[in-house]
């Protein structure tokens, strides 16, 4: 084997061109399957990073319209105690908070958890300690426990942090601990948590859901048992509490298939689609090597007239072809980290687990075994059809100086098929990407993005206790902006477009009411009276709000498009009144419709949906919203010119309120089809390298057919053929392989893009325009692959021709 080596290496050093085109060709194609196992390993393979993490679940309520919802504290604190199967349950709730007392007021990433959440996941502080059963309690919860990055950028790393103090959201926190470096529960955007401590109100709501529950099962107990379990408690649950349980379910899901979330289809895909783009590159580095291999045929008949076997022809070729891969391996793996670094900066959207994605153990044995496996493949091939060479033959046709026998000639035809084929399924799956992603780039927004400026004001409801001062404080915010230069309308509303929103049960007057677990739902945004018109929304019914909707006027209301055509077919749903709250004091009466936004997303369907007016305060569902909104403005500049003018408005008004998110809405829009994105520029990406592979590949089998054929060229020269008839040859032959290769990718496109389905907008898996384009693209660019090589034998001399042997 040594022997085999050396004198491997020796042979592709003989040849440059040839080792060079085949190792970035595998370099590429290894490189790229490299890259895109990385991130499936880190997302879907690696368990989550917690000691058997195969135990821990999310554990959902379910509503008739929501198959996995938050529950409420009530409902959870029965569901830890009634439980038969879990080891431990915690909960966690978001809280931003305000960081002031330094040098810049900062918005703070943090959660509300139970005492017991990191004890559950099995990771304690790196640094001080976890939280303590007393900490867990009303009274006791000013604690908190900061992570490592935010340990690292507020206080440089100082150890003796501990039991230091903060000031979040005005009131005071001890640091108790730091979590671990790379700890990231529920996402790398944690940067504090704090006892969620339930008070006596929150732990008796039943009906307000706004908690998130996470389990450790026992062990032994698989998901299904725990789900039965589960499934009985809720049982339990809705008949002793049937005024708020009514249609209210329990679901126990893995917590790491809850974290991989919708993001495991797509990357089946992309691992589906550089496994083809390694097939191809296998297909065009066995075409060389049979090239080769005809070159050096009268060296493997002088190795088998001394008695060499078959099978160790067989071992000497595959050794250089695996040679050839571990060295395209190597490169490949070098481009992989390099590829990974571009992968993480574009920071795809819902991809989880993104810090974690890296080169490791793993990876790097991967494309160890990839590589060998690849020069098994494509060298195998070439080698056996050397190897059973007739031996009288073969030194004949070397003596002659190499001819290409027939049976080599059909096996390059199928290679160039093979890549035809493979690389027309992959154009065809981005293609269905790209008219997919063109279509939700059509699609209405229901606002006008252009020119509006966002930002997210949270007041401390310490400094700000009552609702009165909380709108003072944003009447008088909007004022001050009203009056910079170039701003032309000012907005607040609770939830931002695009990224969903708060739901509530609703009924409509004079019609049967619902039980709580039944009512009719929607989503629910709280406005200011001009917010229509700084998003650029239309009233297509109606009146917008306007000062006059005060607290002390009647409650009103404006509905969208879809709730009016889903609630009101065939009436004026204008004067009918709404019931929100379910308390017979919250009837609002409905004065408008406004058109349709996308508030999921382009590509989701629109939830019924209602406007309350800022200024109207109501009971339950708008509790303490008026102290954490985001301000809209609308301007007649380049929007990015007021980022740094508008917080300094609020500073103006209290220099500890910090201001965040400041953003464009054009940004918005582009951030809410990132994923999409990420998929159709991924997939282009290999199937444009596809595309590239089987052009390189018809172009060689072309030209070195046309090589191989220039004694034949010259005879029907001199026998009269003209320029336009050795074209017709050498074309004919060229399409009837790219035909070929075609038709049989169609038939597999056909069936394989069927999987794209989900991931596409508005385009069927089938759609006809990509289906007749693609193959009429692949055809133009085999053609334009064979008209070098077709013109080179017009321009054959017949007696230079003639002369060679």
């Amino acid at each position: 084997m040594i022997a085999d080596i050396r004198y491997a290496i020796r042979m592709l050093a003989k040849s440059p061109a040839f080792t060079f085109i085949a190792v970035l060709t595998l370099a590429l194609a290894i490189g790229a399957n490299t890259a895109i196992f990385s991130v499936v390993n880190a997302v879907l393979l690696r368990p989550l990073p917690y000691p058997h993490s195969e135990q821990l679940v999310q554990v959902f309520g379910t509503q008739p319209t929501l198959p996995e919802a938050p529950t409420s504290p009530a409902n959870f604190l029965e569901w830890r105690t009634e439980n038969q199967v879990f080891t431990h349950t915690a909960t966690y709730v978001g809280q931003g908070f305000n960081l002031t007392g330094t040098d810049k007021p900062e918005r703070v990433i943090g959660l509300r958890v139970s005492g017991d959440l990191f004890q559950l996941l099995g990771v304690q502080p790196t640094l001080g300690r976890d939280f303590t059963a007393e900490e867990d309690r009303e009274g006791g919860n000013r604690v908190v426990i900061l992570s490592y990055e935010f340990w690292q950028h507020r206080f440089a790393g100082d150890p003796n942090v501990i039991r230091q103090t903060i000031t979040l959201s005005d009131q005071t926190y001890t640091i108790v601990g730091v979590m671990p470096r790379g700890f990231a529960f529920p996402s790398p955007r944690a940067q504090v948590w704090t006892p969620i401590a339930f008070n006596a109100a929150e732990r008796a709501t039943r009906d307000t859901n706004f908690i998130d529950v996470v389990a450790r099962l026992k062990p032994g107990v698989s998901l299904e048992q725990a789900q039965a379990n589960m499934t009985s408690v809720a049982q339990s649950q809705t008949q002793r509490y049937p005024q708020t349980n009514v249609g209210i379910g329990i679901k126990v899901a893995s917590l790491q298939e809850h974290l991989v979330g919708d993001i495991r289809p797509m990357l089946v895909v992309l691992l589906g689609a550089v496994a083809f783009v390694l097939l191809i590159a296998c297909a065009n580095v066995a075409n060389l090597l049979l090239a080769r291999a005809t070159a050096r045929s009268r060296e493997m008949a002088i190795r088998g007239a001394l008695g060499a076997s078959r099978s160790r022809v067989v071992r000497l070729l595959l050794t250089e072809s695996v040679l050839l891969a571990i060295v395209g391996g190597a490169l490949g793996l070098l481009l992989a980290i390099w590829s990974l670094d571009l992968l993480v900066s574009l920071k795809p959207a819902n991809l989880p687990r993104l810090a974690e994605i890296n080169v490791n153990r793993t990876v790097f044995l991967f494309t160890a075994a990839l590589s060998v496996l690849t020069g098994v493949l494509f060298g195998l091939a070439p080698a056996w059809q050397v190897s059973k060479s007739d031996l009288n033959e073969s030194l004949k046709e070397g003596g002659r100086g190499g001819s290409d026998a027939p049976r080599r000639q059909r096996m390059r035809a199928l290679l160039v098929i093979s890549e035809v084929a493979l690389s027309l399924v992959l154009l065809i799956g981005a293609g269905l990407m790209m008219r997919s992603f063109s279509r939700l780039l059509a699609v209405d927004p229901g606002f006008k993005t252009d020119h509006v400026l966002t930002a997210f004001v949270s007041l401390p409801v310490a400094k700000y206790p009552k609702r009165e001062e909380q709108v003072a404080f944003f009447d008088r915010l909007l004022e001050r902006l009203r009056n910079v230069p170039g701003v032309s309308a000012t907005g607040l509303v609770s939830d931002i477009p695009l990224y969903g929103g708060s739901s509530t049960g609703f009924d409509v007057d004079g019609r049967p009411a619902a039980l709580p677990g039944q009512r009719a739902m929607t989503d629910y945004r709280m406005i200011n009276s001009d917010y229509f018109a700084a998003m650029g929304m239309r009233i297509v019914k109606g009146r917008a709000f306007s000062a006059h909707d005060s607290q002390d006027a009647p409650g009103v209301v404006i509905i969208n498009e879809t709730l009016a055509a889903r609630y009101f077919a065939g009436e004026n749903p204008i004067g009918q009144r709404l019931n929100l709250s379910g308390s017979p004091k919250d009837l609002r009466e409905i004065v408008g419709v406004v058109a349709d936004v996308r508030n999921y997303g382009l590509d989701a369907e629109v939830k019924p949906e209602v406007y309350v007016p800022f200024l109207q305060s109501a009971p339950g569902y708008l509790a303490g919203m008026t102290s954490a909104l985001t301000v809209v403005v609308r301007s007649t500049i380049d929007p990015t010119a007021l980022g740094q003018t508008l917080p300094e408005q609020v500073q103006a008004l209290d220099k500890d309120q910090p201001v965040s998110a400041i953003r464009t809405m054009e940004w918005y829009l582009a951030d809410s089809m990132a994923q999409r994105r990420f998929n159709m520029l991924l997939l282009a990406v290999f199937a444009g390298l596809a595309l590239v592979l089987a052009a390189v590949g018809i172009y060689g089998v072309i030209a070195y057919t046309v090589t191989q054929r220039t004694h034949e060229m010259g005879i029907r020269i001199a026998l009269g053929a003209r320029g336009g008839d050795i074209l017709r040859l050498v074309f004919s032959n060229a399409m009837v392989t790219t035909v070929t290769g075609i038709v049989i990718g169609l038939g597999a496109a056909f069936g394989l893009t069927r999987l794209l389905q989900s991931l596409l907008y508005q385009v069927t898996a089938t759609d006809p325009f990509v289906f007749v384009t693609i193959p009429l693209l692949l055809l133009a660019v085999a053609t334009v692959a064979t008209y070098f090589p077709a013109r080179r034998a017009m321009k054959v001399d017949p007696i230079t021709a003639l002369r060679e042997p």
